[in-house]
């Protein structure tokens, strides 16, 4: 069995005490002491810091750098202005998801893509086998990448800063230091919190984990582990590679047809996502609620007893609401049974449950 791959702050985890897993080939904290529960809670009501050094970064430069990046995702790149960032989806000629990453602008002739962890090796190959006419860099192993996420989380990292980093707006970046380490300083994250996600070199990393994560102690947060990060984000109904989206879905059943933009250009996928808009997704991705405590985990059928053979879709994620109560979950049905308000059925371990269907996440955080 191949050693499992290290974060730079994998010696920052030991020494807290994590749980350590086996996370797609990564030893990863999946809990601190305080358990997913606490850390979910301290991310909602104050801040939590997270280490996602492992997932990727590819810049592309050159003058076809914009080009390149047209050609592979399929929200518009063209629109954005320098320091800016949007959310996308990379898709295969038949309209299927390779992966969903953020593209950040740094300049006409240089942009960064940062890539899921699990799809860090295929996402490369398929860069350079579908953008080789721009310079590609895959800076994954030199960079270090901390969230740092909640109410609190914009207030403690511009204090660390050497610039009010207050002023940054959502989805959008900035160069500066943060406790003394020089970052760039990204207005994004994955958990339904305003914070910021900081790129550092790999070597400031630990230095930098240490500064933020002794700040967030004191108010009232601290490290959080991937168990909290997959609660925090389906709360949000933030989908996750591997469960909600993969090359087997298309964005428009995803409910990610708004990062379609079918009049930006050629880009890889388009036709196809041509013929699913005309005629509309066979199914679709919906989110849905259950009373009570019985969870629906990945992989339960969601059936109709109607029929004569009563699976009509799959469960692709569930949990516990820990800050909006109940189960919730999302799954795919077909297209004529979704719909807010609506209910379906999900086999829970041999017993038919009853759920219903909600549109937007379920949770929304304050803007205040």
């Amino acid at each position: 069995m191949p050693e499992l791959l290290r974060t730079p702050l994998y010696d920052a985890h030991v020494a807290a005490e994590a749980r350590i897993i086996d996370f797609g080939g990564w030893a990863m904290p999946v809990q601190y002491k305080p358990g997913i529960i606490k850390e979910h809670t301290q991310v909602r009501e104050a801040v939590g810091c997270f280490d996602v050094s492992h997932m990727g970064e590819v810049y592309l430069r050159g003058p076809a750098a914009l080009g390149a990046v047209q050609r592979l995702i399929t929200n518009d790149a063209n629109k954005l202005a320098d320091g800016r960032a949007l959310y996308t989806v990379m898709c295969n000629a038949d309209g299927g998801i390779v992966d969903d990453c953020i593209v950040y602008r740094r300049s006409e002739h240089e942009f960064l893509i940062i890539l899921n962890a699990g799809c860090r090796d295929k996402d490369l190959a398929w860069i350079r086998e579908h953008a080789s006419d721009a310079e590609i860099t895959d800076a994954s192993d030199d960079t270090g990448l901390i969230a740092v996420q909640g109410p609190a989380a914009v207030a403690l990292t511009s204090e660390l800063a050497d610039t009010d980093l207050a002023a940054v707006g959502r989805f959008a970046f900035t160069d500066c230091q943060v406790a003394g380490v020089l970052c760039m300083a990204a207005r994004t994250g994955y958990t339904g919190e305003d914070g910021f996600e900081l790129l550092c070199p790999a070597a400031d990393a630990p230095a930098l984990w240490a500064a933020l994560t002794a700040r967030a102690a004191e108010a009232g947060g601290g490290p959080i582990g991937l168990g909290a990060r997959d609660t925090l984000r389906l709360e949000a109904r933030l989908s996750l590679y591997g469960n909600d989206i993969d090359e087997t879905t298309n964005p428009y059943e995803a409910g990610l047809g708004w990062v379609v933009k079918l009049g930006s250009g050629d880009f890889i996928g388009r036709d196809a996502l041509v013929a699913v808009k005309e005629s509309g997704p066979e199914r679709k991705l919906v989110g849905f609620t259950i009373d009570g405590r019985k969870a629906a985990r990945k992989g339960y059928h969601i059936v109709d007893r109607t029929l004569g053979e009563p699976d009509i879709g799959v469960v692709t994620s569930g949990s516990t609401g820990i800050t909006v109560g109940g189960t919730i979950g999302l799954g795919y049905v077909p297209s004529g049974y979704a719909g807010a308000g609506k209910t379906i059925t999900v086999d829970i371990r041999g017993k038919d449950v009853e759920a219903t269907l909600v549109k937007g996440p379920f949770y929304k955080r304050s803007e205040k």
